[in-house]
């Protein structure tokens, strides 16, 4: 039996499910399927699970699939997120066809892709599904009709190390920005780097400045500026105003303008899980990419992550427009091309029912999304993020997602330019209203 199989059938007997309850729920039952056509489909598959748990999830998940749907043979392929969005993705799209499901981070994104016709109207075929769901199935969305859906969704703030915290004299978590520069100021003094950082990958870096312009602006002005991409605020400009100076009090670790996000031991989700550093400011699914670097660090694949990890909202601005409890988050779904076969959404019928969604929550990759499944959540680090989520009265989508790949690419440019000391505050927001202006 090889290590694939092993795991699909531990995950079947942890949960109970037999393969004839998976044949029962697949939706390819309904004569659409491989196993109504009698004709070999094969479905290619990409993600950005390229470390486990989600990693070997992913793939007990396709062979489920194709148990239940014989005829059936599902190519699952696991890319770096940054190598998935940024090239293979468009690239790949563009030649219409190789590639059926695919990672879809939703809004702006998703509208780019839906015009360019590269993506399936689902609606008719996920109805049920949409109905369960609710108002998170939104960013998969566009002009009325349903491209996608998610199966993760959830905030970003900053994970920290509470032995760090506690060995540097700090009581409690940051509330707001100024006391965050106390607790960093605290740390440097215990000789502990403070936050790391990997913006050699460029998101993590434009990250704060989203959080900064999130907690700068007011909700109106975030959701106002996603229709008509004006950044005429004076928030906009004080968001990189703000981040300049964090970016001067030299809170980040050493070379962090090189430093990858989550690619071993040096990345910045390494150095906090290794104790490196004492904050990471990441999505909710940090942990689970922590606990996959500390198993391939020590060759355990029982090794979990850390449990010193806590994790609080990013702090609040004084004085500013920005709602103090708001968060910044988005989800992880998945798409059809436009030139997939019915299989296609069979398949992702399947990846967000209950019991899937259960499990996923289960091996603590995430937040799962359809309702009856946050049973699964037993990790302690999403509970917090989910505690985080349902006491913020504002969630605001990643900005470069809301905003779509061409706003968002200038924009992102400009944080990064500026991480470096080659942009001003300035230049971002030019940046962004350039780039709508070719719109």
């Amino acid at each position: 039996m090889n290590r694939r199989a092993a795991r699909r059938l531990t995950a079947i007997a942890l949960t109970g499910i037999t393969v004839g309850a998976l044949a029962a729920c697949a939706p390819a039952e309904n004569g659409t399927g491989g196993s109504g056509s009698g004709d070999e489909v094969t479905l290619t598959w990409w993600h950005n699970g390229t470390g486990e748990p989600l990693l070997g999830f992913w793939e007990d998940v396709a062979e489920e699939f194709e148990d239940a749907n014989p005829g059936v043979n599902v190519e699952v392929t696991a890319y770096q997120n940054e190598e998935l969005q940024r090239t293979l993705i468009p690239n790949q799209l563009r030649t219409g066809s190789g590639l059926d499901l695919y990672q879809q981070w939703g809004a702006g994104e998703l509208a780019a892709q839906v015009e360019a016709g590269f993506v399936k109207d689902i609606s008719a075929d996920v109805a049920e599904q949409v109905d369960a769901l609710g108002g998170v199935v939104a960013p998969w969305q566009y002009d009325g009709a349903t491209y996608g859906l998610p199966f993760n969704f959830g905030i970003s703030g900053f994970w920290y190390n509470t032995e760090l915290f506690e060995q540097a004299g700090i009581e409690g978590t940051p509330e707001t920005l100024d006391d965050l520069y106390e607790a960093i100021e605290a740390l440097k003094a215990a000789n502990i780097t403070p936050i790391a950082v990997g913006a050699g990958d460029g998101w993590p870096a434009a990250h704060y400045w989203y959080h900064f312009a999130l907690k700068s602006c007011s909700p109106e002005v975030l959701q106002q500026a996603q229709v008509d991409y004006v950044f005429d605020d004076a928030c906009f400009l004080e968001a990189g105003e703000l981040l300049e100076e964090f970016i001067g009090s030299d809170p980040f670790n050493e070379g962090f303008l090189a430093t990858s996000a989550q690619q071993g031991a040096g990345s910045s989700a390494g150095q906090l899980a290794t104790g490196a550093a004492a904050m990471e400011l990441m999505g909710h699914w940090n942990p689970g990419v922590m606990g996959g670097i500390l198993q391939e660090e020590s060759g355990d694949e029982n090794a979990t992550p850390p449990e010193f990890l806590g994790w609080f909202n990013f702090p609040a601005i004084d004085g500013a427009q920005g709602d103090p409890t708001a968060a910044l988050g988005g989800g992880d779904g998945f798409s059809c091309s436009a030139w997939s076969p019915p299989e296609c959404t069979d398949l992702l019928n399947y990846i967000t029912s209950v019991e899937v969604q259960t499990r996923f929550g289960e091996i603590g990759a995430g937040i799962p999304v359809m309702p009856g499944s946050e049973v699964g959540i037993a990790d302690v680090n999403l509970q917090q993020v989910l505690a985080g989520l349902q006491s913020s009265s504002y969630v605001q989508l990643w900005l470069d997602t809301a905003y779509g790949p061409t706003v968002g690419g200038a924009m992102n440019e400009g944080i990064v330019s500026l991480f470096g000391g080659q942009g001003s505050p300035d230049s971002i927001v030019d940046n962004m209203r350039n780039a709508a202006a070719t719109l």
